[in-house]
């Protein structure tokens, strides 16, 4: 930490730096999602990164002043002036509170001043030092992102935005507002602001209050001028809420004149004394950060104990190796081989693995023995050296030939290639499918593996994330080289070929490190939480099945998604003519806000509700209850954006993601993000086309076989209720699928009493309604809303199927209370799925235990179709039939089929699936598959 300003003889200006001590601590909070706790239990996720924040800018400020500004309290002189001043603000989260104290502690720790004061809030203290500072001829920056803080900008004070790192002046100032930053308040004024509840006057935003400000000066003229605009509802307003907008003059300008002890040269930037703040970052145990303490003052004065024992306990060291012969890289293998368990990663130019190309691989055999192997680096040609201080250098295209120092590719390629390959050597990885396939595109197999993205969600599934960065600090309490660290971002970021070898071996070297110490800490979890089955009969084996339906990918004619993106924008067209003439004027359909205002300002249309930031909220939700209600805009608006989403999502995205080299499309499975246990389909999601409207089923028409091939579906039926009938014992149930019923008459005809020989359609779809509804725990609310009827009906129905089928409601009472009791909830095979919300209150409960309630069920589901993905391949080959298992959708999976084979592979594919749950669990009902033959996707269903 280089504490040290300028020197007391220099000249000119000194530089102050506030920091918004608020903005800093939730960004911390917000920043580092993990839960880190002491071993008392006690939160320290803030703390921690609070610590690392403040690190960061005593290393990278010149400032010769320093401070930290906290705000004292919630209640200040604003409060007197106006009661609801910030009275919407909700109260911090729970475990942050106990953390306030400790930010407290830690700012004093790295001995920097903590400055409160009660009575006033930070802004106030930051806009009274700040103008001392310009009035003495220094210069200030404020670190905070906060828009109120603007208007002390000046040319001496600027701010510094931490979470966009960029610079606010004047005019940054006036893009914001409109304004310059001496008439900010008086936009306030008029503008009001909902978050801190400063009334303002109604229907002016900021900008038409800038507009108000540019065209008569300032607030006094425009309330004393207000009679003369010409739109009535704004002259109405302006000459109602005059009061409130003064008021709110008072409530946003930042007292500068805070009778503080002292002024800013009190707080000149000095060293920390490293004792204190050993002892404070040990007492939180943060030993990441004590390490690191450590390492930059040499030990000086800690004792050779200590010193040792804080270096000890740091992860990455100075010793990976940049392997750049052939000789290095065989001693390597030779000893991976011996060891018999191996960390590998691969370096490449891009995340679709299907494009990439592979620049280096990385091997770690223990903790802090770890090595890189370049072997596709070039160099930067056009703009020198990269420079990675900034964040950046030269794209990927700028490079010209291979660095020198390298192994070439294919020869270490063929000494990897039979270590990667032997069954007595365990490849760790983390998300090894990627690997896996990269490798396979050089021809190199790579078994048998082990996958800790893999082994972190069968154990923590709903718990928390399970990328190695956020695992290392959880885990390991290390923070992890970042990609942009080496590789720059946003425009200047460059390929991994264009990292230099050094930089590059520290970051891969790393990984490969992380990977190795993090198989150590969960591999052994998995007996002692009985968990094994689970990772070693679904999840592992599914690697290779899901790298070869990734490789396979799927055709896709791009004249077909053509014609639909001309089609779909010709209707958008037609929509947006007719909801301009439905709303009276022209208005950009696209913006929330400005539908907000049309809807329920101009209109003054019913039930709506402005969100934190005051705006209206126009979710899907709200629109539907328009659109039921009969408002034909509403209706219109949610035609507009599912065409819309469909042209830029499919039609219009899929003709780029079309790989020239194959003419088909990859998606990628990711299998560590549902914690129910289900694949998601990304780049591009082919899951998420809508089934059941005829725009999805033209996107699906454009998915077509090979020539001489026929796409299959195979597709379980109403799988979940299924499994529901099963886990909840319903007899009568079982006995209906048992015995091929139609299982929504049935239900219908419990429920409202109608014969099945007399049963319609509508009676029917209410049934099916509430079947697949009672799956996700539907409210009354939910059910009439789908179904167009009163509430109290819906909950009648509700109350009606419960009676009729007890034992439902026995299994949701039994599985939120065992949720309650264990924190999880499992599926029939055993699959574990926390529920940390369960223990919520409000909403967040009641959504919890919908949550807890549904994951038995739809995690059952989803082992039951991984059982079938594993088996099916083998038991195509066993029949010598050459289908390819291509996609998986929910439920579906999506096979291409030589034609004369398709009849076989259908009936072959159908009986695997159903027997899919056995011999782990006897199910006490059948699983029903249905399967469909055509030229393209559409054609199956």
């Amino acid at each position: 930490m280089n504490a040290a300003g300028k020197s007391g003889g220099e000249e000119g200006p000194r530089h102050l730096f506030l920091v918004d001590g608020s903005g800093f601590i939730f960004r911390a909070y917000y920043g580092l999602k993990s839960n880190l706790t002491r071993s008392d239990g006690t939160p320290t996720n803030a703390v921690y990164g609070f610590c690392n924040m403040l690190m960061k800018l005593l290393d990278d400020t010149d400032a010769d002043y320093l401070a930290v500004i906290f705000d004292a309290a919630r209640k200040t002189f604003r409060n007197d002036i106006y009661a609801d001043y910030k009275a919407n603000r909700p109260p911090p989260p729970e475990d942050l509170i106990p953390q306030f104290p400790l930010v407290l502690e830690a700012t004093e720790a790295f001995n920097v001043p903590a400055i409160e004061m009660p009575g006033f809030e930070a802004d106030d203290l930051i806009a009274t030092y700040a103008r001392q500072a310009r009035e003495a001829g220094d210069q200030v920056t404020i670190m905070s992102s906060d828009k109120d803080l603007m208007q002390l900008v000046t040319e001496r004070v600027t701010m510094l935005d931490p979470i966009h790192n960029r610079r606010i002046g004047a005019e940054e100032v006036l893009e914001k507002f409109g304004v310059g930053p001496g008439m900010v308040v008086e936009v306030q004024a008029l503008a009001g602001d909902s978050v801190d509840n400063v009334p303002g006057v109604p229907g002016i935003g900021v900008k038409t209050a800038a507009q108000l400000i540019n065209e008569f000066g300032d607030l006094e003229t425009v309330l004393a001028r207000a009679g003369e605009i010409k739109q009535p509802k704004r002259r109405e307003n302006l000459l109602e809420f005059a009061d409130l907008a003064r008021i709110s003059l008072e409530l946003v300008t930042l007292k500068d004149d805070v009778p503080v002890e002292g002024d800013y040269r009190a707080f000149a930037k000095r060293q920390p004394d490293h004792e204190k703040l050993l002892k404070f970052l040990r007492a939180q145990e943060f030993e990441r950060i004590v390490a690191r303490v450590v390492s930059e003052i040499g030990g000086d004065g800690l004792g050779a104990e200590a010193a040792a024992t804080a270096g000890a306990e740091a992860v990455p060291g100075s010793g990976y190796q940049l392997v750049t012969e052939e000789a290095e890289l065989e001693a390597w293998i030779a000893a991976a081989t011996e060891k018999g368990r191996v960390a590998v990663d691969t370096e490449t130019t891009s995340l679709d693995a299907q494009r990439a190309v592979l620049v280096g691989v990385s091997l770690a055999l223990e903790p802090g023995r770890a090595c890189y192997i370049p072997l596709g680096h070039r160099g930067a040609v056009s703009q020198g050296a990269l420079d990675l201080g900034d964040g950046g250098g030269q794209t990927g295209g700028q490079a010209g030939g291979l660095v020198e120092g390298q192994i070439d590719r294919a020869s270490a390629l063929a000494l990897l290639a039979p270590m990667l390959g032997d069954p007595s050597v365990l490849k760790v990885g983390h998300n090894i499918k990627y690997d896996t396939e990269i490798l396979a595109g050089y021809d190199v197999p790579i078994a048998p593996v082990d996958d800790t993205m893999v082994l972190s969600y069968v154990l923590d599934a709903g718990r928390h994330g399970h990328g190695l960065d956020e695992l290392a600090l959880r885990h390991l309490d290390h923070t992890n080289i970042k990609f942009s660290e080496v590789a720059g971002v946003g425009k200047k970021q460059v390929t991994f070929d264009l990292v230099p070898l050094e930089v590059a071996r520290d970051y891969a070297a790393e990984d490969a490190d992380i990977t190795l110490r993090l198989h150590d800490l969960l591999k052994p979890r998995l007996m002692v939480e009985h968990l094994s089955t689970v990772y070693e009969t679904l999840e592992r084996p599914l690697i290779p099945v899901l790298v070869a339906m990734e490789r396979a990918g799927i055709e896709v004619d791009p004249k077909c998604l053509k014609a639909l993106s001309r089609d779909f924008a010709k209707r958008l067209g037609v929509l947006e003519t007719e909801i301009q003439k439905l709303a009276g004027r022209e208005f950009n359909i696209a913006s929330p806000k400005q539908l907000g205002e049309i809807l329920f300002e101009e209109m003054g249309l019913p039930g709506g509700k402005k969100g934190k930031a005051g705006a209206w909220s126009t979710g899907a939700d709200v629109l539907e209850d328009l659109a039921a209600r009969g408002h034909d805009l509403a209706a219109r608006v949610l035609d507009w954006r599912l065409l819309a989403k469909l042209r830029s999502t499919y039609t219009d995205a899929l003709q780029k993601q079309i790989n020239p080299d194959t003419g088909r499309v990859h998606t990628s499975y990711a299998m560590a993000i549902a914690s129910t246990g289900r694949l998601s389909s990304t780049d591009p999601n082919l899951q998420n086309i809508p089934v059941r409207t005829e725009e999805g089923r033209k996107i699906r028409e454009a998915f077509i076989a090979r020539d001489g091939a026929k796409l299959l579906s195979a597709d379980y039926s109403q799988i979940e209720l299924r499994l529901l009938a099963h886990v909840a014992d319903i007899t009568a149930l079982k006995e209906a699928f048992r015995h091929g019923a139609d299982i929504h008459a049935l239900t219908a005809s419990e429920i409202f009493g109608v014969p099945l020989d007399r049963m319609d359609a509508a009676t029917r779809r209410s049934a099916k309604a509430i079947n697949f509804g009672i799956i996700y725990g539907i409210s009354p609310f939910g059910l009439a809303r789908q179904l167009g009827i009163p509430q109290q009906d819906a909950k009648s129905y509700i109350e009606a199927y419960f009676q009729r089928y007890p034992g439902i409601r026995d299994y949701m009472e039994d599985t939120k209370a065992l949720a309650r009791e264990q924190g999880f909830v499992t599926t029939i095979f055993g699959r574990r799925m926390h529920t940390p919300g369960i223990t919520a209150k409000g909403p967040h409960k009641a959504f919890a235990e919908r949550a807890a309630i549904n994951a038995p069920l739809q995690g059952a589901a989803a082992d039951i179709i991984k059982r079938a993905m594993i088996r099916v391949p083998p038991a195509l080959r066993e029949n010598n039939l050459g289908a390819e298992m291509l996609l998986q959708v929910h439920d579906e999976l999506i096979f291409e089929v030589p034609e004369a084979e398709a009849e076989a592979t259908a009936q072959l594919v159908a009986k695997v699936m159903a027997d899919a749950p056995f011999p782990a669990v006897n199910l006490s009902v059948p699983l029903e598959v249905e399967t469909g033959i055509g030229a393209s996707w559409a054609e199956v269903h």
